[in-house]
């Protein structure tokens, strides 16, 4: 039986780091933001049915989706963007399924599934044990500012938008402190990989 692991964390948490780190040791990440982009491609029954919804004036010239025209309908109408949410959030959860039963049909041990709201949005059917990149409340704001170039009102603002970590944290199979550098981090990896017995 194939190992499905979560692994989550906070903006600016580091969790991309470890999915990379991971990457590198041959292990199969399904990222659900790649799962995103690739669930309302054009010719994808989830465009079509934005469109349906939406209208023309939310793709580009090329056919492609206007993130940023579909960002300003809904940003203001939650009406509109729970009706958004029904057609994308099932669209990822399928192509995310599809690529985990794909990995293991190849004979991978272990999944990834790189999820940044996975409590959030109540994903943890999907996975058997997650790990949580953890980082502290101050070094999360600083690097969000530094990494966006943001002022510190909107970086709080964005971190508001996600469960605490400290929570995420609790709930936890496993958390990797990610204050420290990056041979600490790629230390505490290789103990879950040996505590976990998790082959590639």
């Amino acid at each position: 039986m194939a190992a499905i692991i979560g692994l989550t964390g906070g903006i600016a948490s580091g969790k991309s780091t470890v999915s990379a780190l991971l990457a590198e040791r041959g292990y199969v990440i399904v990222d659900a933001d790649v799962a995103a982009r690739a669930a309302v491609e054009p010719g994808t029954p989830a465009l079509q049915k934005i469109v349906e919804e939406f209208g023309q004036e939310v793709l580009l010239g090329d056919g492609s989706l206007d993130r940023g025209k579909l960002g300003e309908i809904i940003f203001h109408q939650e009406d509109k963007r729970k009706v958004l949410n029904g057609i994308v959030h099932p669209a990822v959860r399928t192509f995310m399924l599809e690529a985990k039963d794909t990995a293991i049909e190849s004979g991978h041990q272990t999944v990834i599934m790189d999820i940044p709201l996975l409590f959030e949005s109540d994903l943890l059917w999907m996975v058997e044990k997650v790990i949580v990149v953890f980082i502290d409340e101050e070094t999360q704001l600083q690097r969000l500012m530094n990494r966006n170039a943001l002022d510190e009102r909107a970086a709080k603002a964005r971190i508001a938008s996600q469960m605490a970590l400290i929570e995420k944290a609790k709930r936890a199979d496993w958390v990797i402190d990610n204050n420290g550098s990056i041979e600490e981090t790629e230390r505490q990896l290789s103990q879950l990989i040996d505590n976990w017995k998790l082959v590639p």
